[in-house]
């Protein structure tokens, strides 16, 4: 890892102390209420503007890429052929780790196995709670929470309120726990449907969008009855300290999705830009909620910013893995198009550590500046990036994430609570393979 460290600098999170853990830029767990309020009145006053300009530069950048000619970059390992499929491409030139099968994998169902029967119950009220008093989103909502979802967040929640539970010699999970569950799923489906709209993705988990059946309206508006409710869910916990952890995760969807729009085929990128949007938009919420379980459970500051920790590393490297697939997956893989995130100018870790190497760096450069307006241009940049060695080296960033949340749930006793929730940062490392 050293060699790796030095090309990321401080990017890499390491152990922290709990009092300094939201000290840092990727960090929640123990700001102040009058921090929380500044931040966010800052934001908000200058969120509408910033939309505005945001919408306005894009679409000047467009229109501008469509009216003036590229020269061709014609990169040092592309041939004269024509440029194969992006799909072809990826499945011929992945590193030789993301081909191997290693043996002992885990499988999602055997790490949720404590809390199935919740898990179970907990998808029966999520589409009760969109298509029973609104008719007109009852189709939408079978799509959305029948749509093979991993329901991997209300697991971590459920997990770790069984964990702390134990550990605060508490009788299993508690009925706030399990609301809490209901309002981490809400919150990450309410934010994939917008995301789709802005984005116009067409897939999501191997099935079409909300809004590519029903239309942008109906998707806009289930995602916001899904804000609404679980707002109203989260009122309704009556703890102070849980509805500023969760309302500040809404607060970080819309700042990761500006921080996104507004780095778009921007080749300066930092890793610490890179790793704070992943934060907003990812980590965020796995680490709001299990600290919020934890709570629930009576347990002490220093156990509750544990369970921040360990979601905030787990949600890292689960983002950094994405990124990876984005490269390493085909199309039918994926559930969605491949190679989707460097198209819309969304560089990711591979990208960023492939636009740092001193000879492919500058010939990637040149295709991202151009944004792949010729034709075959994205197929060389994912090339370049493959032979880079972006790809390993974001590799060892989310190890470096899943080790670190590994670190932060040594305080639980051990258990099924406990081995589920070291399963899961070896789950989502094994995606790679």
């Amino acid at each position: 890892m050293a060699s790796i460290s030095a090309s990321v600098g401080s990017v890499l999170p390491l152990r922290q102390s709990d009092s300094a853990l939201c000290s840092q830029a990727v960090g929640r767990g123990s700001e102040t209420a009058d921090t929380r309020r500044a931040g966010l009145s800052a934001w908000d006053n200058g969120c509408a503007g910033k939309k505005l300009s945001l919408a306005s530069s894009r679409l000047l950048r467009q229109s501008q890429s469509k009216s003036r000619t590229v020269a061709r970059v014609t990169p040092t390992l592309s041939s004269a052929q024509p440029a194969p499929s992006l799909d072809k491409e990826i499945s011929v030139a992945v590193p030789d780790f993301a081909k191997a099968i290693p043996l002992g994998r885990h499988t999602l169902n055997d790490l949720i196995t404590p809390v199935e029967n919740d898990l179970q119950m907990l998808n029966e009220n999520l589409k009760s709670v969109v298509g029973a008093r609104h008719p007109v989103l009852m189709s939408a909502a079978e799509q959305i929470f029948g749509a093979g979802g991993k329901r991997m967040r209300p697991a971590l929640v459920l997990l770790v309120a069984l964990g702390t539970a134990q550990l605060m010699g508490l009788d299993g999970i508690q009925p706030k726990q399990r609301r809490l569950a209901e309002i981490s799923e809400m919150l990450h489906t309410a934010s994939l449907m917008h995301d789709d709209v802005l984005d116009d993705s067409t897939q999501r988990r191997g099935q079409a969008t909300v809004h590519q059946l029903y239309g942008t309206r109906v998707a806009v508006l289930a995602g916001d009855y899904l804000f609404a409710q679980s707002s109203w869910f989260l009122a309704n916990l009556d703890n102070l300290e849980v509805i500023k952890l969760i309302s500040q995760v809404i607060a970080d969807f819309a700042n990761g999705e500006i921080q996104q729009a507004s780095s778009l085929f921007d080749a300066d990128l930092t890793f610490e830009q890179y790793t704070e949007k992943s934060f907003f938009k990812t980590a965020s919420l796995i680490a709001a909620s299990t600290k919020s379980a934890a709570i629930f459970s009576g347990c002490r500051p220093d156990a509750c910013n544990a369970m921040f920790d360990y979601g905030k590393h787990l949600g890292l490297s689960f983002q950094v893995v994405d990124d990876i697939l984005d490269f390493t997956q085909t199309t039918e893989q994926l559930g969605k198009p491949a190679g989707s995130d460097l198209a819309s100018g969304n560089l990711t870790a591979p990208a960023l550590f492939a636009l740092r190497h001193p000879t492919i760096g500058p010939q990637l450069r040149d295709l991202v500046d151009s944004e792949f307006v010729e034709e075959g241009s994205l197929e060389q940049a994912v090339q370049l990036v493959l032979a880079s060695g972006g790809v390993e080296k974001a590799r060892a960033m989310a190890e470096e994430h899943g080790r670190s949340a590994k670190r932060s749930l040594e305080m639980l006793p051990e258990g099924d609570a406990k081995r589920s929730l070291l399963g899961m940062v070896d789950y989502v490392l094994e995606r790679l393979f």
